[in-house]
């Protein structure tokens, strides 16, 4: 990747950390562990890779997007505030009354949004249908799905990756936002599914694993997907909570939100970052 494409997503990246940031603390509720770190993968889909128009969130060759893992809301509405689909003021209305931007993805009322998720291991069904979809009526556009490490315990998630291999779904590819923490502690001692790249495989599936932080090993792991005739999971290793010093790699923060204090310690952090990436 060229060094001023790649300087110019990590800066839109910081910028969707700080909006994540900002929507969790004005809510006073909500997941920016693992918002923080799908937030790269995210940023590179809809500033870099995918087939999409702000002016018309709707158009019917689109690639789509599928945040299976519904409850990192925040990062997809930081990416689609900052790409232009609605105000990013829209941010600091976050989960309070009459906001469109409630706790998980409401396709009915949020500009870009594709599928509605919240029931971990659905919408990776819906991903499925709409690569189907795609590929019966000969439409050429792609679908993208994010998952979490902890969402891929639910055996929904094996049946939809089984019938995508079988119908071909070469149009698809599952990010598996690999934090290795949930809920309740790490993947390994709550319900580990690892080896997670094996298990795809096992459901034919071509699957590579990279860095998901990094914007190289993300660019290159979604052109080699393209070259494949056969769903592509991408195992996204990635650092929960990334950006904010105190919330990286701590399970407490999967679903809690900062104070008023905590939140400036945040913000100040991100806006250094930013500073030093413009500089």
């Amino acid at each position: 990747m060229e060094a001023v494409a790649k300087k110019q997503l990590q800066v839109t990246a910081c910028k969707v950390r700080m909006g994540i940031i900002e929507g969790v603390h004005a809510a006073k509720s909500g997941h920016p562990g693992g918002s923080l770190s799908c937030a790269d993968i995210l940023t590179y889909l809809y500033f870099k890779e995918m087939n999409i128009d702000p002016k018309d969130p709707k158009k019917a060759d689109r690639d789509r997007l599928v945040l299976s893992k519904g409850h990192a809301a925040p990062a997809l509405y930081s990416v689609l505030a900052n790409r232009g689909y609605f105000d990013a003021e829209l941010l600091a209305t976050l989960r309070h009354p009459g906001s469109i931007l409630q706790g998980h993805p409401d396709m009915k009322h949020i500009p870009g949004v594709d599928m509605s998720t919240g029931s971990l291991g659905q919408g990776i069904s819906a991903a499925v249908g709409m690569a189907l979809s795609s590929k019966h009526f000969g439409d050429n556009y792609n679908v993208y799905a994010i998952l979490g490490d902890g969402e891929i315990e639910e055996g929904q998630v094996w049946e939809a990756a089984m019938f995508a291999a079988n119908k071909k779904l070469s149009n698809l590819t599952a990010f598996i936002d690999y934090n290795n923490l949930q809920i309740d502690g790490t993947i390994e001692e709550v319900n580990s599914a690892a080896p997670i790249d094996a298990k795809f495989e096992a459901f034919g599936w071509h699957t590579i694993t990279i860095n998901g932080n990094d914007f190289d090993e993300i660019e290159k792991a979604v052109n080699e997907a393209k070259t494949v005739d056969k769903p592509v999971a991408i195992i996204a290793k990635t650092v929960k909570g990334l950006g904010v010093s105190y919330m990286e790699n701590a399970v407490n923060w999967h679903g809690a939100a900062p104070n008023d204090e905590l939140y400036e310690q945040a913000m100040t952090e991100l806006k250094a970052k930013l500073a030093e990436l413009e500089a």
